[in-house]
């Protein structure tokens, strides 16, 4: 949530705000970034894919973040007939991500185009390691209720060495709870391309999470909702998990002691 986050909700969550009452733009975005440093997390979500047809999925992700990497896997372990199916990115620095998809019993490609669907949801693949809050451009343009709370919006643009397809993202932030109620992501000429809601916030290890997640606005009739509330930190992982071989194999990792 990177969405959790989830990988996209984990890229979402926040601990408490600390003097909410106005904080500068890059303070706020250091704040909602700080959290994707040094964190190690294993999530249990579903996802549920609305279009011409309905499709839910049972997901499990895993999660290796430092201050300058991402390291994310995506499994499917529902429904039966595409149980297996994973999906292997990796972002270190300002340079763009890159992944693998593995489908069973034996395809395994490389991921070409970071705007192509993740697993056929309204998410894109590039959604899951990007870092808006991370940044160099971040300004506060506004201000506005969401669901009767009342966000200030912070809008985040990539520096000219920073790789990103979008060219700008809003977030609605809620101030006191340090977490995003709505993120909205344009292209260069500022139409929107992707619309994520939070509906549903949870405390989660002294931090405030989105659990529940709207994703619309990427394809015509189509939208995804992501519940993603059971998430385990500390989690003990090797570097065959983020491995293309890693992605063959269903393991669930253990806790370190904390």
């Amino acid at each position: 949530m990177t969405v959790a986050i989830m990988g996209v909700a984990l890229a979402f969550s926040a601990g408490a705000a600390e003097n909410a009452g106005s904080p500068s733009a890059n303070d706020l975005a250091s704040r909602l970034s700080a959290i994707r440093q040094n964190g190690a997390s294993y999530v249990r979500l579903r996802m549920e894919i609305k279009g011409a047809t309905t499709e839910t999925l049972q997901i499990q992700i895993k999660e290796r973040l430092t201050k300058d990497s991402s390291e994310v896997v995506y499994q499917v372990l529902f429904p039966k007939e595409r149980k297996g199916e994973s999906v292997l990115l990796q972002k270190a620095g300002n340079r763009p991500a890159s992944g693998s998809v593995f489908v069973p019993p034996n395809t395994m490609r490389p991921i070409d185009d970071l705007k192509a669907p993740l697993l056929g949801s309204d998410l894109c693949y590039e959604d899951v390691v990007d870092n808006f809050f991370g940044w160099q451009q971040q300004a506060i343009v506004g201000s506005e209720e969401v669901d009767g709370v009342n966000c200030q919006i912070l809008e985040s643009k990539p520096g000219k060495d920073e790789s990103s397809s979008y060219g700008s993202v809003r977030s609605w932030i809620d101030v006191r709870r340090l977490v995003p109620l709505r993120v909205e992501k344009y292209d260069g000429s500022g139409k929107l391309l992707r619309r994520i809601d939070s509906t549903r916030v949870v405390a989660d290890a002294g931090h405030q999470i989105p659990a529940d997640l709207v994703v619309g606005k990427a394809r015509p009739n189509s939208m995804t909702l992501i519940d993603g509330s059971r998430i385990w930190h500390n989690m003990e992982y090797t570097t065959r998990d983020f491995s293309v071989e890693g992605l063959k194999e269903i393991t669930t990792p253990r806790r370190t002691s904390e």
